[in-house]
């Protein structure tokens, strides 16, 4: 049984951080815009504005949405302390629904360790109050991997052109010692296995609701 809509015309991607999005998502994002070519596909993220981050940003998201309508909006919250700026995170993730009725939301997972994610995660289902939203995972430090419940089947030949999206587009973090294609590889790799697939991407689903009728009339 399938969670995505048979026509994705609207996607909404939402990162606390540049490279979020690519980093938990990046495989699905591609298979998506090429399954539905010319679907709009409008990103928020709220740090990294005005830097060289947000320049990474743009390339990234461009090479992962081919054939899409994007628009991207990257701003310069301050990096670690969005619960600090809580009322601009909510005015930017408010603004962002009245503009937009999207058939799938990506966004980080509600129990994310990282401040920055977590916070952003608990503002999404307070805006896309009737929409699909998938918490994507960033493996990292913290230790917070948790079993999702909703796999993307991932092809290896997709997983590739994320690495080397995530290689070529995110220069000034190359140097972190878990960003590496053993990394991004090791977990696919895991969520492939819990699939029956090779590889694939995991994701976290706060709420869904399953039609057993079909699509209304």
């Amino acid at each position: 049984m399938s969670l995505l809509p048979r026509r994705v015309e609207q996607l909404v991607l939402l990162g606390a951080h540049c490279d979020d999005i690519a980093i938990g998502a990046g495989g699905t994002v591609l298979e998506i815009c090429r399954a539905h070519p010319g679907l709009s596909v409008t990103a928020l993220v709220l740090t990294g504005g005005g830097t060289v981050r947000e320049e990474e940003e743009l390339a990234a998201l461009e090479a992962l949405c081919p054939g899409a309508d994007l628009d991207v909006t990257v701003l310069d919250l301050p990096d670690g302390r969005l619960p600090e700026h809580w009322g601009a995170a909510k005015s930017a993730v408010e603004a962002l629904r009245k503009r937009t009725e999207p058939d799938l939301v990506l966004c980080p997972a509600v129990h994310d360790a990282h401040q920055d994610h977590r916070t952003l995660a608990e503002l999404v289902p307070t805006a896309f109050r009737a929409h699909l939203a998938l918490g994507y995972e960033i493996l990292k430090w913290d230790g917070d991997l948790a079993q999702p419940d909703a796999f993307v089947p991932i092809p290896a030949t997709v997983l590739r052109e994320k690495i080397d999206v995530l290689h070529a587009c995110y220069e000034s973090q190359t140097t972190k010692p878990w960003f590496d294609a053993e990394t991004f590889t090791a977990l696919a790799r895991v969520r492939g296995v819990q699939c029956h697939s090779r590889y694939a991407e995991g994701f976290h689903v706060q709420k869904a609701v399953l039609s057993v009728s079909g699509p209304e009339e």
